[in-house]
This record gives C-alpha cells, structure tokens and sequence, in this order.
C-alpha cells in the first residue's frame, strides 16, 4: 500500500526550502489521516517553522510548491487570527473552506502547529474532519 511520498519544507524567512529526511512522527499523522478516509487527497503537518506533507498517491496536487507555500503561510496567519478571539468564543477547533474544485481543512496541533488537508468534493467534510481531530488528539 503507497499512500504517496512525503517531504517536508524548512522556513527560511518567508519562504520554504525542500529538506532532505523524514520526522516519522510527522510521517505516521499523515500516514494515519490518510488512511482514515479515501477522500483526502493531501495532509500536511505544519510545525517549529516546517511543513511535513504527504499526498495521496496517483493524485497530483493543485497547486505548485510555491503556491502552496503561500496557501500555509496565509493559513497560518489566518489561524492566528482565529485565536485571538479565544477568550470570548473559545478555541477554535478547526476551519474548512470550500473551493470549486476541493475543501481546504486546518486543524490546529499541539501549540502553534497546523493540519492542513485538502478533500475531495461531494464528501461529508465535517465528518471526515472530526476523524481527523480524533488522530489528531492522540498526538497532542
């Protein structure tokens, strides 16, 4: 079973540079969030300034490296707004955001890290989502 290929960027001011190795922490999450749901197509684990991701394997991503290094550093600004809030609504617990062709998940992990999942359309997102908070707590 090839669930696909994972790699992992390191920041380097505002931008991203491929890294040679695998934290297989990093690599079991994506392995286990992949596996949980055929649906998803990509998982990333954002986290100390790397973004270890895995996508499914056979598919082919969307976006380039570098429109997907923007997509996580507009994801991780907007999660941060998020928590400004917290006091008065409470922590969030994940955000999803439909596209025309995917749904765009991010799910927060451990202190300032991020899951960042993108879905097949025509799928129960929210149900997909919740499994992933699941895996996700047995890590956090």
């Amino acid at each position: 079973r090839n669930l696909g290929n994972i790699y992992y960027f390191k920041q380097t001011s505002c931008n991203y540079r491929t890294t040679v190795g695998i934290n297989m922490e990093y690599e079991k999450i994506c392995d286990e969030i992949l596996e949980c749901d055929k649906n998803i197509r990509y998982v990333g684990v954002y986290n100390f300034g790397e973004l270890h991701g895995k996508m499914r394997h056979g598919l082919k991503s969307y976006l380039s490296k570098e429109e997907t290094e923007l997509s996580l550093s507009q994801a991780v600004y907007r999660w941060s707004t998020r928590k400004k809030t917290t006091d008065k609504i409470g922590k969030p617990i994940f955000a999803v955001t439909k596209y025309e062709k995917i749904y765009r998940a991010t799910v927060p992990i451990g202190g300032a890290g991020l899951i960042l999942i993108s879905i097949e359309l025509g799928t129960d997102v929210n149900m997909i989502v919740e499994k992933i908070v699941k895996i996700k707590n047995q890590y956090s």
